[in-house]
């Protein structure tokens, strides 16, 4: 979209900066995957964006182009792939999105994520239109071609101080290739305008205790065989490397050793901008790019410092039943660690998967034992859900402070049904289709999508506090937007019970028929709160989500060690 083009559709001149010339940089990977491309990408967004003293920060936008050929992550197991981040406008996109606005403070859009499926059906869709006069379509030039517009576009709509470009997968591989190819000719399409940043990976080996820099040459050989001369390598190893192992690294990429950046193993993620920061990649940045960026990171290295030494320590279960995978979880993981920076409170895990609940493996007193709150986060289908209500029924009797997120806060409807309204049986139809109760249910406008994916309730809604409840308190004002990922809802037709029996519906949607917030009174429950949202993917480092915040505020309150 043209800045004319955007013009017409409505947007006004302010949300888009003329006369900014955008500055690329794109973030390869190599040796093996894994190795922290995203967070390294968010790291270095972060430190982009600037002060903002005097001015609006450094608009920064993140592009993630991923090899694989399914249109979105939207349908994979999050065991197999990692958490299924939603975007405010309800594109599903790779976790890596997650980081990506938790560090900088940007909030995607779906033309963000190119993955291959999208990339080729593009392709496909214009082919059958024939817009390609009958040509044969290639790998290049016309994916190439593709990917080069779409990147254009993004930038043409936003028109970014920054635009980081970060390759999924590692150099060498089949999938990746054409992106590879495509940022090779945007640097010669942008030749001052364009820098690369290869992440790399230094093993150890464990019987000489010695780090080997060979996998990593071999590694930039072959990025430079395809044509890219990385500016900047960020060298991931368990231990800082010394002079002469950077020297043996700069000889090979033919990079001046001060541009061998080293990318320790850290307990906490959030120190990485700062370890970045510390070795001048700002200013190398500055040089190469002929910015002037100066980083404000002096929040950011608070929080860090309280994360090292904390105050208080508390322990929440996580109850979910994709446990073996905690990446599954990640943007509740990292909002508790946001909520727990801001209340000086290190905060541990307890991971409890609610099959062996369910399948009478351990007592629901014997997981929850030495837990100081829960959360019942989001997921699908039946499989460990009767362990959920189990837990759920058991921090509400016991008082135990409790977060409910989408299926969590479903599954809290179910149990305050059977147990306190005394719908013997009730359930949601995703579970027992024949449910005699059905307080869950799914609408009657959604009932005919049949293509996975395709939930109408994706992306960000916005809801209606009530006042003089707890979550109004928390938000700090009556109408909130937050995203969602699910198809059942509060079936209607149970309000009325549910309220009678002294649940609050703490927040609808505008036309009050959607339950979007649960509680009960804090003179009942010190914190029995849910939500149909998945407020985790709108936390912030620096500026935590108001129902973890007050989860973990309300233990502390409980322990006696705030007010």
């Amino acid at each position: 979209m043209t800045l004319a083009s955007a013009v017409s559709e409505g947007m006004t001149v302010n949300t888009i900066k003329t006369g900014v010339r955008t500055k690329y940089i794109v973030v390869t990977g190599g040796v093996l995957s894994g190795i922290g491309k995203g967070t390294a990408t968010a790291s270095i967004g972060r430190l982009l964006r600037g002060d903002g003293v005097g001015d609006v920060a450094n608009r920064i936008v993140v592009v993630k182009c991923d090899g694989y050929l399914n249109v979105d992550p939207g349908t994979m197991n999050p065991i197999e792939h990692g958490e299924v981040f939603v975007l405010n406008d309800g594109t599903e996109v790779d976790m890596d999105f997650g980081h990506y606005e938790r560090f900088i403070g940007v909030e995607g859009g779906g033309d963000w994520n190119v993955t291959s499926g999208k990339l080729f059906s593009r392709i496909i869709e214009k082919e059958r239109r024939g817009d390609y006069l009958g040509k044969t379509i290639q790998i290049v030039p016309h994916a190439i071609n593709e990917i080069l517009a779409w990147w254009d576009e993004v930038r043409s709509r936003t028109n970014p101080d920054f635009m980081l470009i970060e390759i999924g997968g590692t150099v060498g591989d089949i999938e990746n290739s054409w992106f590879i190819e495509a940022a090779r000719r945007l640097k010669r399409k942008h030749p001052n305008d364009t820098l690369f940043v290869h992440l790399t990976y230094i093993p150890m080996l464990h019987n000489t205790g010695e780090l080997k820099t060979k996998p990593a040459q071999r590694d930039i050989a072959l990025l430079r065989e395809l044509g890219i001369m990385p500016d900047v390598v960020i060298a991931r190893s368990k231990y800082a490397l010394n002079d002469r192992l950077k020297r043996k690294i700069s000889d090979a990429v033919d990079l001046d050793p001060d541009r061998i950046i080293s990318g320790i193993d850290v307990n906490n993620i959030y120190e990485i901008p700062l370890m970045f920061e510390k070795q001048g990649l700002v200013d190398v940045i500055n040089e190469i790019l002929g910015t002037e960026v100066h980083p404000d990171l002096d929040k950011w290295r608070e929080l860090v410092e309280i994360m090292k030494n904390p105050k208080h320590k508390i322990t929440i279960a996580l109850c979910g039943k994709y446990t073996q995978l905690h990446d599954s979880y990640a943007s509740v993981i990292e909002a508790l660690h946001h909520a727990g920076a801001h209340l000086n409170t290190e905060i541990d895990i307890k991971w409890i998967e609610t099959t062996d609940i369910e399948n009478g493996l351990i007592s629901v007193a014997d997981a929850l034992n030495g837990c100081d709150g829960v959360i019942v986060p989001g997921g699908f289908g039946s499989r460990g859900a009767e362990g959920k209500i189990e837990v759920i029924n058991y921090a509400r009797e016991q008082k135990i402070p409790l977060l409910g997120l989408c299926f969590g806060m479903q599954l809290a409807v179910v149990e305050y049904a059977r147990n306190v309204c005394g719908l013997k049986g009730a359930n949601s139809t995703e579970i027992d289709p024949e449910t005699r109760y059905p307080v869950i249910d799914i609408l009657p406008e959604q009932k005919n999508i049949d293509r996975k994916g395709g939930t109408m309730r994706l992306g960000a809604y916005t809801a209606v506090l009530k006042p003089n409840t707890l979550v109004r308190h928390l938000y700090g004002k009556d109408r909130v937007d937050e995203r969602h990922r699910h198809r059942y809802e509060v079936n209607p037709e149970y309000h009325k019970i549910l309220t009678e029996n002294g649940l609050v519906i703490s927040g609808t949607s505008p036309d009050g028929r959607l339950v979007e917030f649960i509680e009960l009174p804090t003179d009942v429950h010190p914190y029995f709160v849910a939500t149909q949202a998945h407020p985790e993917f709108r936390s912030r480092f620096e500026s935590p989500a108001p129902l973890f915040y007050g989860l973990v505020k309300s233990i502390l309150k409980i322990r006696r060690e705030i007010e």
